[in-house]
């Protein structure tokens, strides 16, 4: 059952990773379990395999920007969303984090990833998850500009919690903040330099959140569409 279980996992794991970000926090929820699963986990496993045999006859759209990007974005510079769900992992008490990047209008990279540390706020969550998307934003940046498509200027953050932006802005709230190790505080030098900026983004415009956590059938088909997974125009 072990190694059938693993394997289902790597399966789903390769589709997420390719085209399907609509999965990404069932498969990073199963993946956990992977050493030891129980019958539990293996019906989870069903039901993704499930869920994506239903959905076969949509894919990953590029170009096409939906109603959220539209009121967001204004030119086809890389943007980024990113959020955390607070405390979401029952085992461990930890936080999962969820990032999604745009080019154009289009998904070219996500990530929905439980927290190494345990975070003692939902602000402490969200700054955390903050700083994992501006290392992915650089590595991005790095990237476009090894292949001809340099991005100038800024790359822009979005995230839905006003106290994880102060936090990341404001270095003074030492109290606040000393207990969080240092690589997290990454994201205010590369705000220093130049290299990225955070702006706010409403909960209900914040598509990530589908990354973070299992959500109403309602709004998880909301936020696919929104993320470009759908019926082919």
């Amino acid at each position: 059952v072990k190694e059938m279980y693993q394997s289902a996992v790597g399966s789903l794991m390769y589709a997420m990773t390719c085209t399907r970000p609509d999965i990404a926090f069932a498969v990073s929820l199963v993946s956990r379990y992977s050493s030891n699963p129980s019958a539990e986990h293996v019906t989870a496993v069903k039901r993704i395999i499930r869920y994506l045999s239903g959905t076969k006859n949509v894919w990953l759209q590029l170009g096409k920007r939906s109603q959220i990007q539209e009121r967001i974005m204004f030119s086809n510079m890389l943007i980024g969303f990113c959020d955390a769900d607070w405390a979401g992992d029952i085992d461990q008490r930890k936080s999962t984090s969820g990032f999604v990047f745009f080019l154009g209008g289009g998904a070219i990279c996500w990530s929905s990833k439980r927290q190494s540390t345990v975070a003692l706020s939902t602000a402490e969550a969200e700054y955390m998850a903050t700083t994992l998307a501006c290392q992915e934003a650089i590595w991005l940046k790095e990237l476009l500009t090894q292949i001809g498509l340099g991005m100038e200027g800024e790359i822009t953050l979005l995230n839905d919690n006003q106290s994880a932006l102060a936090l990341a802005k404001n270095p003074t709230h030492h109290s606040r903040t000393k207990h969080i190790a240092i690589k997290y505080h990454f994201v205010r030098e590369q705000l220093d330099c130049g290299s990225i900026s955070l702006k706010y983004c409403s909960t209900a415009d914040m598509i990530a959140d589908v990354l973070t956590k299992g959500l109403p059938r309602v709004r998880h088909e909301d936020l696919t569409g929104q993320l470009g997974v759908g019926l082919k125009a």
